[in-house]
């Protein structure tokens, strides 16, 4: 929902609750539009996706699971990193 800054102001407690059940809060201000968002909101967007396993079969790597929990923290750290700059 995106809205005005002045129905924004009318609206104000009906919208906050709109975006606290993840509905997507935008309005217009001096011709820039900003997003409310829940605090903490945005860090959970990793959280949010479906994990998938994808696994090659020919890598040794796979097999001993200390090095396979290293590679998931490596490879979360850059989504992580990916998601923050959007």
């Amino acid at each position: 929902m995106e809205v005005s800054i002045t129905e924004f102001r009318r609206q104000i407690f009906t919208l906050a609750n709109q975006a606290l059940d993840g509905e997507d809060v935008w309005f217009t201000h001096k011709g820039r539009r900003i997003k409310v968002v829940p605090e903490g909101q945005s860090a959970s967007r990793l959280s949010r996706i479906a994990p998938v396993e994808i696994i090659n079969p020919e890598s040794p790597d796979l097999l001993d699971a200390g090095r396979k929990a290293e590679m998931m923290v490596e490879i979360e750290k850059a989504w992580e990193k990916d998601w923050e700059s959007l």
